[in-house]
């Protein structure tokens, strides 16, 4: 099942000068985290990928045109370095497509120019490129394939650190709460869609706020709730914070790591260093859209 990955945000939050890399390509340890987030669906049998590229194309293309399997693969060196033979290898079942799509383009208008790339496959996967999560891939599939919805998204608490205010007309305050303690959940950035989603998107315009909005009226989308581990690298914190726990072991996004379960493990909350709180079963999410 081929997966898509949105790859041409600007990441104005998190860029340092003119020629920054793209969000994307922005490392969380020796791997940029498009690199993880490509390893999380080869893990779950997806290999295939296909790159929306825009901002930072070259920077894109350049890092797997010279990628370098000794970084994070052991291997046998000999003959004083001519033959190196690797004892694992991370991408060498991986089928990449490369597609310029535009600098300023619409997430939906991204999806739209790669269609011509995606018409042997009735389903397909998608993300933001920039989001790490534990979630069953293959079972949140299975799920969506027993419906007849043209796509679904994965619907997780929040964990922003701020507080919704309470008051009344005269400025009266009367109360505080957590937005990560609040019944509702935010739009998680990994996608599951049909052919039949290109019904609701027309051109230029947004993936979520546009076409899943659309779908959604008709009764044709659905959501896959995830209270597991789920994180965005959207600012210089969040992805400080994702460095840290790659670089003291616990990082519950790499499931391909069968050396340790970390499934068992308290998940962090990497914004106010609190346990994700459990989405309340009984309650009727709202979802809210996302932008990478």
């Amino acid at each position: 099942m081929k997966v898509v990955l949105f790859c041409g945000g600007l990441g104005m939050r998190m860029r340092s000068g003119p020629d920054s890399l793209p969000k994307p390509m922005m490392s969380i340890g020796s791997r940029p985290v498009l690199w993880h987030i490509m390893k999380y669906y080869a893990h779950f049998g997806h290999t295939e990928f296909v790159l929306c590229l825009g901002y930072g194309a070259n920077a894109v293309k350049d890092y797997f045109l010279d990628y370098r399997e000794t970084h994070s693969n052991d291997f046998v060196l000999t003959k004083g370095g001519e033959h190196v033979e690797l004892l694992s290898s991370d991408i060498s079942d991986w089928r990449i497509t490369f597609v310029d799509t535009g600098m300023d383009t619409a997430i939906g208008e991204r999806l739209r120019r790669v269609r011509p790339y995606l018409e042997d496959d009735d389903v397909f996967l998608a993300n933001y490129g920039d989001v790490l999560t534990d979630a069953p891939m293959n079972t949140i599939i299975d799920d969506f394939l027993a419906t007849d919805a043209v796509g679904s998204l994965m619907a997780v608490p929040p964990q922003d650190s701020f507080h919704v205010v309470q008051y009344d007309g005269d400025g009266t305050m009367h109360g505080l709460e957590p937005v990560a303690g609040m019944t509702m959940c935010i739009n998680g950035g990994y996608f599951v869609l049909r052919q039949g989603i290109f019904d609701y998107l027309g051109e230029g315009e947004d993936l979520v706020m546009d076409a899943c909005v659309r779908a959604a009226r008709a009764g044709r989308f659905r959501v896959h709730p995830h209270s597991g581990f789920w994180a965005p690298m959207d600012t210089l914190k969040e992805r400080t914070a994702l460095d840290e726990m790659n670089r003291s072991g616990h990082r519950p996004w790499a499931v391909w790591d069968q050396d340790v379960q970390h499934r068992g493990l308290p998940v962090p909350d990497i914004e106010a260093g609190k346990a994700v709180r459990s989405m309340d079963a009984a309650a009727s999410p709202v979802v809210a859209g996302g932008n990478p």
